[in-house]
């Protein structure tokens, strides 16, 4: 099994993510040993669709990708139509995509990436109805349960995360 000790994996969200895109990606990567950080437009708690609470630990106006090995974007229709309208958190996923770390994009989660003008090029896959978006920014977009190419680790939806935990903690082990 891959091993993340000593990391240090950001997960950028706010209100309204989809439950399981968030929570089984961060269970999957402490699991093999990494620390989580969830980074938001403000401290607190924020709540998936479903109820879930989680504990917000930064900022995306405080924090720095330097700080962070790799990140995470779940998806979630309400929070990742916000979370792409916050400059700091547009910033901060172009800063980690700059230094060359990995990044982990489900479902709605890429809506960032088209703000962030990341995709000109880039094989990913993401949930259908965010086809056009990711195509009309540049994107390569395939229909696979999991695409791991030009340094994003890319799924569907939530049915796709058994296959989307394997890949980011592979992918982020190097």
């Amino acid at each position: 099994m891959a091993d993340l000790n000593n990391k240090k994996i950001a997960i950028i969200s706010t209100n309204g993510f989809e439950d399981s895109e968030l929570t089984s990606p961060k269970e999957a990567v402490e699991a093999a040993g990494a620390t989580t950080h969830v980074l938001s437009t403000e401290s607190g708690e924020i709540e998936g669709k479903k109820g879930t609470k989680v504990a917000v630990d930064g900022t995306t106006a405080d924090a720095n990708a330097s700080d962070y090995d790799a990140l995470i974007l779940p998806g979630g229709t309400v929070n990742a139509d916000t979370i792409r309208t916050d400059e700091d958190a547009v910033a901060l996923v172009k800063a980690f995509r700059e230094a060359g770390k990995p990044i982990g994009v489900i479902c709605h989660g890429g809506w960032i990436l088209t703000e962030a003008d990341l995709l000109e090029g880039v094989k990913l896959t993401s949930v259908k109805n965010v086809k056009t978006d990711l195509v009309n920014a540049g994107a390569n977009w395939v229909d696979e349960e999991v695409v791991v190419a030009d340094g994003f680790i890319s799924s569907r939806t939530p049915d796709d995360l058994p296959a989307f935990n394997k890949a980011l903690v592979e992918e982020f082990s190097k």
